[in-house]
């Protein structure tokens, strides 16, 4: 039976896992950058693991130069203070109604988000660690400067793959290096890589991510 989209705090599309497995699956959440949509990410699906139920998420403000946006930016790394509350708020509600009405296993929820998608995706990851397996973190940033709370004594059952490219002009790569001094710090498993690229996911950085991901389900498999 085809699994239809339920209503929920985010407007967001599905893609059925294309392998063998039965559920609840292992779930990868995408969460896409300023000025897209739920589409945006899912041209990355036939490239990874295909046991993945794949949920992608629109954000819930409109951007004024068209698609959609998590929050509006008041400089490189200080969200929107209201606007970035509201979207971790309706992101946390998210995760509760996956988990509520998909088959999704609640020990193996990834998260993928690039750019703001990774603004976000640190925010759930930072703040409630025991509900989330990993997080890819591309080209984005950690909120430090937020309301947020941070649990990082907490982050020993969660993975990260943290990706930046050295020439990126919207956020700099200092933004990445500072992810991976805060997640060493809290002794992560981390896996931080840069790239010889702008703001953008490349072939090189899309197979490294693609690669982790499976590798980290094959681990919560043998767990079993």
């Amino acid at each position: 039976m085809a699994i239809a989209p339920v209503q929920s705090s985010l407007i967001h599309k599905v893609i059925e896992p294309a392998g063998d497995g039965q559920p609840p699956y292992p779930t990868l959440i995408l969460l896409h950058g300023r000025g897209t949509n739920e589409d945006d990410l899912l041209g990355l699906a036939p490239y990874l693991d295909p046991r993945f139920l794949i949920i992608s998420a629109r954000a819930p403000f409109q951007f004024s130069m068209g698609g959609w946006t998590w929050y509006e930016i008041l400089e490189v790394g200080s969200p929107h203070p209201r606007q970035f509350q509201e979207s971790y708020n309706k992101l946390v509600q998210f995760l509760a109604d996956l988990k509520q009405h998909y088959p999704v296993d609640p020990s193996k929820i990834f998260f993928l988000g690039f750019s703001m998608g990774t603004v976000m995706s640190f925010a759930m990851a930072l703040t409630k660690p025991q509900e989330i397996a990993g997080v890819i973190a591309h080209s984005g940033y950690a909120p430090e400067n937020t309301h947020l709370n941070f649990t990082m004594e907490k982050l020993q059952n969660t993975s990260f793959f943290v990706a930046h490219g050295v020439r990126d002009p919207v956020i700099p790569v200092h933004f990445g290096r500072r992810a991976k001094e805060l997640l060493s710090s809290a002794n992560a498993d981390l896996t931080y890589r840069e790239y010889p690229i702008a703001h953008q996911i490349s072939e090189e950085s899309l197979s490294d991510l693609s690669s982790w991901l499976r590798q980290r389900l094959e681990a919560l498999q043998q767990k079993k």
